[in-house]
């Protein structure tokens, strides 16, 4: 420890944080837009690093960076300690129980506008001192190069070395408008839907069937077709609502049609799922010693609210 702390007197604590970053990266452009600065800001904090250490770390071209063989051990020397700084000082700001800092969170498009935006409000009011980077993305980000504090994702328990609490279930239904019902007819049994325009989603496993569990237990997997194949919830929803035909979405995405009427769910005495029926969201965060106290509060805040399963599962 008394390494650290002479170390942390020698160098700026946030060129080195800077520089670590900017070895995993790979470029000045993306630590900039990470950290919402210009580039030149994060090249003055290189540079000023190098004029300390009496090294160059990294050669720049016009088109990229490279580390220097010194660069390079300085960067596997240094790794370590600066995430055990960045620790220390989380710990340090914690002991005021009061959290502060920047919050870096990740969910994908749709979810996050309907189900995550609509909470940070409150939950801002609540920790005045935090601020909040929301990363609103379809593509499944990396938690530790992307500097991710907390990331929502959908579907089964992911199978990395990150730490995953389970906020709710996940349910999907079977629905449709109801002019597409009243011009071609409602199905009375799952295979009917093959009979059907049906809207697809693909997702990861998937294997292009839909499957029904009914109150025995006994699992039906049917095979839709249709012209129509959507990776968004949002457009899903939408061409639905289009009477573009019968879909099958995570309830989370339609209950507020379902209520309205705009969308009628069919097949209500199945369960219904594209791949797993243990579907759910969950808050999945890098596995660390230290959980930070603003990433606590946020991880309780969100449990709080979705005790009872969401609005969705009060339909």
């Amino acid at each position: 420890m008394n390494y650290i702390i002479a170390y942390n007197a020698l160098m700026e604590l946030e060129n080195l944080v800077i520089f670590v970053d900017v070895m995993n990266k790979g470029s000045f452009a993306a630590v900039a837009r990470d950290r919402d600065v210009v580039p030149s800001t994060i090249s003055r904090a290189i540079a000023s690093l190098e004029d300390e250490l009496g090294i160059r770390l990294l050669n720049r071209t016009t088109r990229r960076i490279r580390p220097t063989e010194a660069g390079q051990v300085y960067f596997q020397q240094i790794e370590a300690i600066v995430k055990e700084l960045e620790q220390a000082k989380s710990i340090t700001i914690d002991l005021g129980q009061n959290p502060t800092g920047e919050l870096r969170l990740t969910a994908s498009m749709t979810f996050g506008n309907l189900n995550v935006v609509p909470l940070l409000p409150e939950f801002m009011s609540a920790y005045p001192r935090l601020t909040v980077h929301l990363n609103l993305s379809d593509s499944v980000v990396d938690l530790v190069d992307e500097r991710i504090d907390v990331a929502i994702r959908l579907g089964k328990l992911p199978e990395t070395g990150l730490v995953a609490t389970r906020l709710t279930n996940l349910d999907y239904v079977i629905v449709a408008s109801p002019a597409y019902l009243q011009q071609h007819g409602t199905p009375e049994k799952p295979g009917d839907i093959q009979q059907h325009q049906c809207i697809l989603f693909p997702m990861p496993g998937f294997n292009n069937n839909w499957l029904f569990r009914d109150a025995d237990g006994v699992i039906t997997a049917v095979k839709p077709d249709g012209r129509l194949q959507l990776t968004n919830a949002l457009a899903l929803k939408q061409s639905a609502t289009d009477h573009m035909g019968i879909t099958m979405c995570s309830k989370w995405s339609v209950w507020e049609e379902l209520q309205k009427g705009s969308l009628v769910q069919l097949f209500k005495e199945y369960d219904t799922a594209m791949v797993d029926f243990d579907s759910a969201v969950w808050l999945v965060y890098p596995s660390r010693k230290y959980l930070p106290l603003k990433v606590r509060v946020f991880i309780d805040f969100m449990k709080s609210k979705f005790q009872h399963g969401g609005p969705w599962n009060q339909v």
